[in-house]
C-alpha cells in the first residue's frame, strides 16, 4: 500500500482499517486502568487518548453505523470521564472559531448518566481510590489537555514534525495540516505537510520548555567554576568519541557559544592546528569569550545562516541555542562535517550523549563525499587530487 493511502473497509469500519488499531488501544487503555491504575496513569491515559483516539474519533466517527459510533462515544466516556458529546461540541466549535453550544441531545444526557452511576459506584465500592487515584489523575489529565491546547496555538497553530511523537500520537503533531484539512484522516496528514508552515521541535506539552532562555542558563554557568568544569568534562568526553571519526582539517568554524566558549576550549585541546572561528552575532559575548580563549581565536560578529557556501570544507559545529532552521544544518549538501548540539531524543548521523541530566547529545553528520573520503579506497585515483576536507 502506498505511504498515506487510506483503506477504506467494507466491514464494520468506515474510513480505515487502521481505526481498528485506536478501537484495540482503548480496551487496552480500559484493561491498564483496571488493573495497574495510579494517579499517573489516570492522566496520561487521559491526556494520550484525548488527543489520539478520542480526537481522531470526533473528526471521523469509526463505524459505518451510528448506533455503534453512539456505543463507542458512551465508552469513551467512561474511560476517560468527560461526556464524549461535550467534548466534541467544544473541539469543533474551537476548528469553527465559534462559541460551544449548549447540549441538550440525548447522547449528551445518556454520556452524562453514566458518568455519573461511574462516580458513584467508585464513592461506594472504593471510596479511597476515588478520592486519592481517580480525581487527582482526571485533573492531571485535563491540565495536560489545557497545556497541550494552549501552545498548539500561542502563537498561532503550529506543528510538530517528530517521527516519535506522531508515531506515539497518530499524526497529532501534524496540527497545521489538521486544520487545513480537518476531514482528512490521519493516516493522509503526513502528504499534506505545509513546507512554510509554523513549527516547533518540541510537541505542545514540552513547548513551554521553549520559554526558557537558554542565554541566562549560561550565565548561571558563568558564575560558577563547578558548573564550568562539568559541562566542559561532559562535553570534552562527548567530542572524543566523535573525533576519530573525523578527517584532519584546517578550520572550525563554531556557530554561537561565545557567552561561555566550552566548545572553543576543548577544540583548541583537540585540534591545536587548526584555524578556530566563532561566529556570534552579540558583540558582548563576544567580548566574555576572549577572557576564556587564547589569542590565536578568530571572532566574527555576524548572524549565521545555514547555507552552504562554495569552498568551506572545514568542521562546522552548531549550538544547542542555534536560532534558525536546525533541520536545513543537517540537510545542507555541504562537503564538510557538522557537529549538531541537539536535545538528547533528537539523534541524526553518528550520535554520542553528552548528559542525560542536561539533555543533551552531539550530532555529526557528514555528507556521502565525506564520509568517502575517510575510506580513500572507495575513491578512484583520479578523483582524489581533487577532494580535501
Amino acid at each position: 500500500m502506498r505511504a498515506g493511502a487510506i483503506h477504506h473497509s467494507g466491514g464494520l469500519l468506515r474510513h480505515s482499517r487502521w481505526d481498528g488499531l485506536l478501537i484495540a488501544l482503548s480496551v487496552l487503555h480500559a484493561i491498564l486502568l483496571v488493573t495497574m491504575s495510579s494517579i499517573w496513569l489516570v492522566g496520561l491515559g487521559l491526556w494520550w487518548n484525548a488527543n489520539t483516539i478520542s480526537h481522531n474519533f470526533i473528526h471521523l466517527p469509526f463505524f459505518r453505523s451510528r448506533r455503534l459510533n453512539d456505543l463507542f462515544s458512551a465508552w469513551l466516556t467512561l474511560l476517560l470521564g468527560i461526556p464524549q458529546a461535550l467534548w466534541r461540541e467544544r473541539h469543533l466549535a474551537h476548528h469553527a472559531n465559534r462559541h460551544c453550544r449548549v447540549l441538550r441531545g440525548r447522547q449528551f444526557f445518556v454520556e452524562c448518566g453514566l458518568l455519573l452511576a461511574l462516580w458513584i459506584t467508585l464513592i461506594i465500592c472504593v471510596p479511597r481510590f476515588f478520592a486519592i487515584v481517580y480525581l487527582p489523575g482526571t485533573a492531571l489529565g485535563l491540565a495536560l489537555c489545557y497545556l497541550q491546547g494552549y501552545f498548539e496555538h500561542t502563537r498561532g497553530t503550529v506543528s510538530h514534525y517528530g517521527r516519535l511523537y506522531n508515531r506515539l500520537f497518530f499524526n497529532d503533531g501534524y496540527h497545521v495540516e489538521h486544520h487545513a484539512t480537518p476531514a482528512k484522516h490521519w493516516r493522509e496528514l503526513p502528504r499534506y505537510k505545509a513546507n512554510h508552515s509554523e513549527r516547533s521541535r518540541w510537541p505542545a506539552v514540552l513547548r513551554w520548555i521553549e520559554l526558557i532562555n537558554l542565554i541566562n542558563l549560561e550565565k548561571l554557568v558563568l558564575r560558577s567554576k563547578s558548573l564550568q568544569r562539568f559541562v566542559v568534562d561532559r562535553h570534552e568526553r562527548a567530542f572524543r568519541k566523535l573525533w576519530p571519526k573525523l578527517n584532519r582539517f584546517d578550520k572550525i568554524r563554531i556557530v554561537g557559544g561565545a557567552l561561555f566558549p566550552r566548545t572553543a576550549l576543548i577544540v583548541e585541546r583537540l585540534a591545536p592546528q587548526a584555524e578556530i572561528e566563532i561566529i556570534d552575532c552579540r558583540g558582548e559575548h563576544i567580548e566574555r569569550a576572549r577572557r576564556f580563549l587564547g589569542p590565536a581565536i578568530r571572532f566574527v560578529e555576524q548572524y549565521y545562516s545555514p547555507e552552504c557556501q562554495t569552498g568551506e570544507h572545514g568542521l562546522l559545529i552548531i549550538p544547542l541555542s542555534f536560532q534558525g532552521d536546525k533541520d536545513a544544518v543537517y540537510e545542507m549538501p555541504c562537503s564538510g562535517p557538522r557537529i549538531v548540539h541537539d536535545w538528547i531524543w533528537r539523534r541524526r548521523g553518528t550520535s554520542v550523549v553528552v548528559s542525560w541530566l542536561l539533555l543533551k547529545r552531539l550530532n555529526l553528520v557528514q555528507s556521502p563525499m565525506a564520509q568517502r573520503l575517510q575510506n580513500p579506497r572507495s575513491l578512484s585515483a583520479e578523483f582524489l587530487p581533487s577532494c580535501s576536507i
